[in-house]
């Protein structure tokens, strides 16, 4: 077996392998087309509310499944519901592919195409509601216990290699096939990413015969991160600095109406914050940050809130890709902690369900966060919006830090 001291340690596993594999396509698949309707959006309306509805399209439905989906991990064959729900979201980029075809657009109103768009949003966001804690879960049995963090590390980083790969992509494929051949390119990545999940074994449902209701279940999952202290905080810093201090919805404002760089800029704009993830994470396979995990936690939050206010004030372009890169770099200290807490922390039984809500609230910061981004970009206007979210992420710093200083002189990991 290979030694816990060893930085490629987890990846020397096969299944892991192709997990973070897939992983790495999926998110790539995901990112093209979100950066893409995004933008579409945008110049179909012109209004940073309609990028906000991008948003809560998703955000509703993987909210309303993802606990449900959580129960099914953890008494369903995790393997099956990761194959149908990633089959479905592959049918839903098909959709869009086809309904930005030129030929089918000519025929559609402006509102018929925004709601198309917004409908098959809705159903990947059913989808992923199902597949992401399945996902999320089936990790923790592909590799032993001691690995944990390893794994953590590396996973993290296959994401956030693809989460830079992304946004670059969508950026050079709108420029050279144009819309509908990018979203071409988004089903093909989307088989490769299918045929290797396949190639992973199933796993034996770890649940009893037994098991409870639906609901009792649900309240179990619910119970145990509420008194689980490290997990309960650590999901409230990112649900809160996310939800408001996520700028990613509303760059293409900035790259369109501020900086004026264009979809290539603004491809830019979308990778610089996983540039630097990817960065650090790699560095964290070698050093992991899970020695002092609650103060460096803290300490991570503190800096993506500073700076998101820097990037809100900035009118030149390299300073702007400057600070998202150090959001990127400071929030993936605290994705490997809580990715890490996840994993070692909850029972077998229950860690699907655990999962699902770290999912619920990871999905809130994230797609709400974006509604919540075309709302006080509308309200407030862009920059002050960004200066309001960057403020209120400090000032959650500071509530958590005092509620749970306790945590600072404890081995959490």
């Amino acid at each position: 077996m290979p030694s816990p001291r060893d930085p490629y340690a987890a990846l020397r596993y096969p299944e892991f392998r192709r997990l973070v594999s897939a992983t790495f396509l999926i998110t790539v698949a995901i990112l093209i087309q979100e950066v893409l309707l995004g933008y579409e959006v945008y110049l179909l309306t012109r209004d940073p509310l309609a990028l906000g509805f991008v948003g809560l399209a998703e955000a509703v439905p993987f909210i309303a499944l993802a606990l449900f989906g959580g129960h099914l991990a953890d008494r369903r064959e995790r393997l099956t519901l990761m194959r149908w729900s990633l089959a479905t979201i592959m049918l839903g980029s098909v959709v869009l592919a086809v309904l930005m075809q030129p030929t089918v657009r000519e025929g559609l109103s402006t509102t018929v195409q925004l709601v198309g768009i917004y409908g098959t949003v809705f159903l990947l966001g059913l989808a992923r509601g199902i597949y992401s804690p399945a996902a999320s879960s089936l990790k923790a049995f592909l590799v032993p216990r001691e690995l944990y963090p390893n794994s953590s590390a590396w996973i993290s980083s296959f994401w956030q290699a693809g989460a830079v790969a992304g946004p670059m992509l969508a950026g050079f494929a709108y420029a050279a096939f144009g819309l509908e051949g990018a979203l071409e390119l988004v089903v093909a990545i989307f088989v490769v990413g299918l045929w290797l999940i396949f190639g992973i074994a199933k796993r034996p449902v770890t649940a009893p015969p037994e098991a409870e209701g639906l609901w009792t279940s649900l309240r179990e999952g619910l119970a145990y991160v509420w008194r689980t202290k490290a997990i309960l905080h650590s999901i409230t810093l990112d649900m809160v600095s996310v939800f408001f201090g996520g700028v990613l919805a509303i760059l293409p404002i900035y790259a369109e109406d501020i900086l004026h760089v264009g979809p290539q800029g603004l491809g830019v704009l979308r990778a610089a914050p996983s540039v630097g993830a990817l960065l650090v994470m790699f560095l964290c396979a070698y050093y992991p940050p899970t020695e002092r995990a609650w103060r460096n936690l803290l300490w991570s939050v503190t800096g993506f809130g500073v700076a998101t206010l820097v990037f809100a004030v900035s009118e030149l372009f390299w300073v702007s890709v400057v600070m998202l890169f150090f959001t990127g770099a400071t929030d993936s200290i605290s994705v490997i902690i809580r990715q890490t807490l996840l994993q070692a922390l909850p029972p077998d039984h229950l860690r699907g369900r655990v999962v699902s809500v770290n999912s619920i609230f990871v999905t809130t910061s994230n797609e709400l966060g974006a509604f919540e981004s075309g709302v006080a970009a509308k309200l407030l206007g862009v920059v002050p919006s960004v200066i309001f979210g960057g403020a209120m992420t400090l000032v959650t710093v500071g509530i958590v830090w005092r509620r749970s200083r306790e945590l600072l002189t404890q081995r959490l990991l």
